[in-house]
């Protein structure tokens, strides 16, 4: 194996821009971004996953008093620790303070009663993964925690509001197919609900390239297993790369107006193949040329048979046929007010439809009636947002990701 510069490949082969897409944009607004951070009490949930933890290294750029971190992953709280205490140029503050619990537990509560208020408080934890929607209990989880969980943090903070509230979303809210994008989708209708009350910004934004969990994170874990690459050959996607994903909810949160949603403002021709990707992903990491196999089972006896001198990898590719799974993603709806001039690179939808607080309770009851039933089923569920969000064109193939290497 060659030395694999991660970063460096991202940079070359899934983002190909040689320095951050925002760059310009946080050069603009540094000053900005220093008066409404500096000195500042900030909380994030969420914080040891990909897009959190990149949020993070982009804030301790600047000066925060205190930084709270919340989430369940124990491990990914103490890494994210030793990486921040380890990088070169990031301020972390004296008052630094990893939680490993779940924001909906009573004990979170307490520290945002007992330890507020703060004036940032930026929320990143969601059920991902489109994989996540394989049964009624799954969707159940989800949707509890995509939604349920957002209203329940937005009451909490109502008692001592912060200066920024910012929850983040995903592109698959647009026009959703996967129950996952309308869980996003639900949560901005949310969160808009709350919006004349708080100060509440979010964000749409590509792939995250490599984040924990991704496809294209597996890469890296099937070449340590010596086991073959598989990805679909027909989906296209836009990309960003950890750090590019910190910034733009930095920037989404710090100078979003209440109920603007930011995205990235990235071309069509700049979307990318997972098989693509995974083709110069094999070039770069051992100087391999994808051996591409007819099945399964074909690619994983050629991965466990290969020789040490090979200089080819077996790889499957596939056309997709999993549910909720888009050919393309889109940032923005028609109907949707879009400003394109006010950021170089970013795009921020404004003034978007707000439903009712009464709305959204009685969709929460729904919810809840429907989730303590017994006889719950996944097309309930999908017939229940259906009717919350019109647009929701749920595509069901009786196939899940989970059913796939």
């Amino acid at each position: 194996m060659r030395h694999f510069k991660l970063n460096e490949f991202i940079t070359k082969h899934v983002t190909e821009r040689t320095e951050s897409f925002f760059a310009q944009d946080l050069a603009d607004n540094h000053d900005r971004l220093a008066a409404a951070i500096d000195g500042k009490s900030v909380l994030v949930i969420g914080g040891a996953g990909t897009i959190g933890s990149s949020y993070i290294r982009a804030l301790l750029h600047f000066k925060p008093a205190r930084l709270y971190v919340v989430d369940t992953n124990e491990n990914g709280l103490t890494e994210l620790t030793r990486d921040i205490r380890s990088t070169v140029g990031l301020n972390v503050p004296e008052d630094y303070k990893p939680y490993p619990i779940n924001f909906g537990d009573a004990v979170f509560a307490k520290i945002i009663r007992n330890e507020g208020p703060f004036d940032i408080v930026a929320n990143f934890a969601a059920h991902k993964h489109v994989r996540s929607e394989k049964d009624h209990y799954s969707i159940e989880a989800m949707v509890d925690n995509n939604v349920l969980k957002a209203k329940t943090l937005l009451e909490l903070l109502l008692e001592n509001p912060p200066a920024h509230f910012f929850c983040v979303s995903t592109d698959k809210a647009a026009n959703p197919v996967n129950v996952m994008g309308a869980s996003k989708k639900l949560m901005e209708e949310v969160i808009m609900a709350y919006s004349t009350q708080l100060k509440i910004s979010t964000a749409r934004f590509a792939n995250v390239a490599f984040s924990n969990g991704s496809l294209l994170f597996g890469f890296i874990e099937r070449m340590m297993k010596q086991q073959p690459l598989s990805s679909p050959s027909d989906v296209k996607r836009y990309f960003v790369s950890p750090e590019e994903s910190g910034q733009l909810c930095l920037l989404a949160c710090m100078l979003g107006e209440t109920g603007d949603i930011f995205f990235p403002k990235l071309r069509e021709e700049q979307m990318k193949t997972f098989s693509s990707i995974a083709e110069d992903f094999l070039k770069e990491y051992g100087g391999y040329v994808a051996d591409r196999c007819a099945s399964e089972t074909e690619a994983k006896e050629k991965a466990r048979d290969l020789p040490s001198d090979s200089t080819t990898y077996p790889v499957f590719f596939f056309g997709s046929d999993t549910s909720g799974e888009k050919q393309y993603e889109e940032f923005f709806v028609e109907g949707e007010v879009v400003d394109q001039q006010s950021f170089q690179h970013l795009g921020v939808i404004k003034n978007t439809d707000r439903k009712s607080m009464a709305e959204i309770n009685a969709m929460f009851t729904l919810l809840r009636t429907m989730f303590a039933s017994e006889e719950l089923n996944k097309d309930a569920i999908v017939k229940l947002i259906v009717d919350f969000l019109p647009n929701f064109e749920h595509i069901e193939t009786g196939r899940s990701l989970d059913q796939k290497m």
